[in-house]
This record gives structure tokens, C-alpha cells and sequence, in this order.
């Protein structure tokens, strides 16, 4: 058998190719249908997203003029009061929250046997620093002088130093020591 052709025009099979671009043109028309529905559906969106913003930049007009309104009215005596009364709340809150425990016990892990503490007195400063006063008496200026450094080592007092220094009747050293207190921080963990 002989397997030549003999046609004078080769064949080609047209159907198979019309068929090929034809399933092209429909993807490229699928495509560009969804293409033109997610523009529609994005234009729309943006219209919205453009009307809330003029709402939006309207309102936070309105409310900057009416808090400008507000800040015009305010009178700055009153609002000092204001603020030194939150001050002073704010300072009972803190000697609320004062340990005089912790205080005690700082205070008898520095005091050597030849000192007695006679007066304790704390107090707040403006700066937000609590000074201990101390009235103590002593045998002898050494002993004061060792409770003073006592103090200190603990890394629980600062600047301590002694007021005023008197001999009494009995022959004791009475002194008016203060300091300040480093009150500790309180784990909230």
C-alpha cells in the first residue's frame, strides 16, 4: 500500500482551528464581562465610600468649631481650681496607699540598740516625694551617726540628715532626722 498524497493542495483540518479560537473569543468575552461587573460594582462602592467621607470630614468640622466653642468658654480660674483639687485627691490617694508597715520595717532593720525612735511623721512634698521625719534619741552622736548610714545603705531612704541635734535632762542625744522615703514598687504582676 502506498502512503503518499497525491492531492495537488495539502489538507488542513480548519474545523479544529475555528474551534480553538472560537473557545478563545468566549474566554475573552467571559473575562471581560466579569472585568466590566467588578468596575460597576467598584465605582459603586467608591461613590459611597466618597459620600461617607464628605459626612465624615463635615463632622469633624463641626466638632472642631464646637470644641474650639468649648475651650473659649472655659474660664483658667476655674480650671486651676480644678486642677490643684485633682492634685490635692491625688495626694490623699497616694498617702492613702502609704505603707507604714514597710515603713516600720525599714526602720528596725536600721536601727542599732542604742537608738530609740521617739515620733514618725511623713508628709508629701509638691514634688510627689514622701520625707520622713524622725524624732530618735541616742546615747552617743556615733550611734546616730551609724543609724543615719544605716539608713541610706538600705537604698531605702535618701538624703537623710539630721534637723536639729539636743542634749535632754538625761544626758541623751534627742535629734529631728529626715529623709526621703523611696517608697518600694509593688508587684502587679
Amino acid at each position: 500500500m502506498l502512503r503518499t498524497n497525491l492531492s495537488t493542495r495539502p489538507f488542513y483540518n480548519e474545523r479544529a482551528v475555528q474551534v480553538a479560537l472560537g473557545a478563545l473569543a468566549l474566554l475573552v468575552v467571559a473575562i471581560t464581562v466579569a472585568n466590566v461587573g467588578e468596575m460597576v460594582s467598584l465605582t459603586g462602592s467608591q461613590r459611597t465610600l466618597g459620600a461617607h467621607a464628605v459626612d465624615a470630614e463635615a463632622e469633624a468640622a463641626r466638632l472642631r468649631t464646637q470644641a474650639a466653642a468649648i475651650r473659649a468658654r472655659i474660664n483658667a480660674k476655674e480650671l486651676e481650681s480644678v486642677a490643684n483639687a485633682a492634685r490635692e485627691a491625688n495626694s490623699i490617694i497616694d498617702q492613702r496607699a502609704f505603707s507604714w508597715t514597710e515603713l516600720l520595717g525599714r526602720l528596725e532593720t536600721t536601727l542599732p540598740d542604742d537608738v530609740r525612735i521617739m515620733a514618725v511623721q511623713p508628709r508629701m512634698t509638691p514634688a510627689g516625694d514622701f520625707v520622713v521625719a524622725l524624732t530618735v534619741q541616742a546615747r552617743r552622736a556615733e550611734d546616730l551617726d551609724a543609724f543615719l548610714e544605716a539608713m541610706e545603705k538600705t537604698g531605702g531612704f535618701r538624703k537623710v540628715t539630721p534637723l536639729e541635734e539636743l542634749t535632754n535632762d538625761d544626758g541623751l542625744l534627742e535629734a529631728v532626722v529626715e529623709g526621703t522615703y523611696v517608697i518600694p514598687e509593688v508587684d502587679r504582676g
